[in-house]
């Protein structure tokens, strides 16, 4: 038995686990302050207790950056370190790059004379003082990077009210995944974290159910990167700063079904960028802010083509179905389209230029003045 009550004792845990080939860590239940992620090896299911097994981000720190720090460079110059632990999770940023991939999120493995943090892998970008270069606390609360047959069940993720500053999702979330594979997460919930709810990145065959995503500072779920035959189904995606659901880059061979992507502050789904090939059936796309499903902008070459929307329910969001760029050969079959109460002002379908081969079949059109 491991005894605790942080992030430390519950990576012991799987650590130990993960050195015997694999195995189950069994987490009951209470509330465990994280100061970095909860990082999973090859072969190792956790197992919380559902609603009970709470894993809380820590208050944060932040220091601005006392020089800068340069691409490769392992050690960064703070003006005050002092809320830094060794072990304790980070990101480093500047106004410039503090989107994207440009973001490094590290462990501090050391401290130096002269107010010097030693990270866990070389920063990725340069960041400068001039444009409020700054080290902040900032880390997934449970992150998967570079493993296979792992399996998350029954956690809930506290993300502390945004106490940490923003951190995006092509580099965390409150469940973060990077080139992995073969990766089921059930009966999880990811609240009120300053980021994606769950974030998949790069990834093959992953497998999301019955999970919750509610409340959080960016988008619900966030798959990305070449995230290729993704399962997604029964999992609640509501009332999040962002999109309920958000597929980024290459989101190709997924199957989205029976979620609930609803009351988000912008759209219910946002695809764009060769995100083709998906399947999206029975889920509830109602009461978002902007679109209930947005095609982003991009030229043909890039375009999101081949995805099939089946008996989906797209429902009382600001508008229903926008296109934006060229997006080929979709396919619209037995969906429910429109507004509780009439619209005059609305269509079901609303696109800058012509959509090459969109198919509309047996959907219903409820008080929409035109389809």
């Amino acid at each position: 038995d491991f005894r605790g009550s942080d992030n430390r004792v519950l990576q012991a845990a799987v650590d130990y686990v993960g050195r015997l080939g694999g195995g189950t860590v069994s987490i009951g239940p209470g509330t465990f302050e994280m100061r970095n992620s909860l990082i999973l090896r090859d072969g190792v299911r956790v197992v919380g207790v559902p609603g009970k097994t709470i894993l809380k981000s820590c208050d944060a720190f932040q220091s601005p950056m006392a020089s800068s720090g340069g691409i490769n460079e392992y050690a960064v110059h703070l003006s005050d370190p002092k809320g830094f632990r060794i072990g304790d999770g980070v990101m480093v940023q500047d106004e410039k790059s503090m989107y994207g991939f440009y973001v490094t999120q590290a462990t501090v493995t050391g401290k130096l004379e002269g107010n010097r943090l030693v990270l866990s892998r070389p920063l990725y970008h340069d960041y400068d003082p001039s444009r409020k270069a700054r080290v902040t606390s900032g880390f997934p609360v449970v992150g998967l990077w570079g493993v296979s047959q792992v399996e998350l069940e029954g956690l809930t993720v506290d993300g502390n009210g945004g106490e940490m500053e923003y951190l995006t999702g092509c580099r965390g979330g409150g469940i973060y995944l990077f080139e992995c594979e073969d990766v089921t997460i059930r009966h999880c919930a990811v609240r009120n974290y300053n980021g994606d709810g769950i974030s998949f990145q790069t990834t093959k065959r992953v497998l999301i159910e019955d999970c919750v995503c509610e409340g959080n500072f960016g988008v619900g779920l966030h798959p990305g990167c070449g995230a290729f035959e993704a399962v997604v189904r029964r999992n609640k995606c509501i009332g999040n700063k962002g999109d309920g659901l958000f597929l980024c880059w290459r989101v190709q061979g997924g199957l989205f079904e029976n979620n609930d992507f609803s009351n988000n502050k912008r759209h219910g789904i946002s695809i764009g960028m060769k995100d083709s090939d998906n399947v999206f059936r029975n889920n509830a796309i109602t009461s978002n802010e902007k679109n209930g499903i947005w095609f982003r902008n991009q030229p043909e070459q890039n375009g999101a083509h081949r995805n099939v929307f089946e008996k989906n329910r797209i429902l009382d969001n600001d508008r229903c179905i926008v296109f934006e760029g060229q997006h080929i050969d979709l396919v619209f079959r037995k969906n429910t389209i429109g507004y509780s109460k009439p619209r005059e002002d609305a269509t079901a379908f609303e696109a800058a230029k012509p959509q090459k081969g969109l198919q509309s079949e047996g959907n219903e059109f409820r008080n929409l003045k035109t389809p």
